[in-house]
């Protein structure tokens, strides 16, 4: 009896953390239209928060591919230290009722949350993050954003709390 209710306690406890990822000011509601097969090709990362897997990366890019089997193929790419680098891995759409709401993997089968933010109606640019606020990326069709659509982006991650001063800016230009 004892070892259940520290288990139960432990769970409640757990169950608290997410609560503190919502405390933190981020709206991360996602998109309630998504067209996946619009979404697939190639996109250029803009800006990101930094992480372990993409630090010290430029000009960084990912092409999504549908396979015949409905399956997504995500193909990441980019430079560090002047040295092309890209990892495969794959993604998946799991709740047809909340399709902004994806997963992603690129070790086995441990998927990362991967959340459409918001999207241009013509798909050229979109806000990606996560269920926590350590996730986030511009990404466009294009390997630059005329200046007045990057503040439009935003001032939309601002007003849903996100620090912008975080983001990492990739520069296509460097060659």
């Amino acid at each position: 009896m004892k070892n259940i209710l520290i288990l139960l306690c432990s769970i409640l406890g757990l169950s608290g953390c997410g609560s503190d990822i919502a405390s933190k000011g981020i709206d991360n509601r996602t998109v309630q239209t998504f067209d996946v097969t619009r979404f697939m090709g190639k996109w250029y990362e803009i800006a990101r928060y930094d992480h372990r897997f993409e630090e010290g990366m430029n000009r960084v890019t990912a092409t999504y591919t549908l396979l015949d089997n409905g399956r997504i193929e995500v193909l990441n790419a980019g430079y560090k230290d002047g040295k092309y680098k890209e990892i495969k891995g794959k993604a998946k759409q799991p709740d047809a009722a909340d399709p902004g709401k994806l997963k992603v993997s690129f070790f086995l089968w441990f998927y990362a949350d991967y959340y459409v933010l918001d999207i241009d109606p013509d798909y050229r640019y979109v806000l990606v993050g996560s269920s926590s606020d350590k996730y986030l990326w511009i990404m466009s069709r294009e390997a630059a954003l005329p200046d007045n659509v990057l503040q439009e982006l935003l001032d939309k991650l601002r007003r849903r709390g996100y620090d912008t001063d975080r983001l990492v800016f990739n520069d296509f230009s460097v060659k």
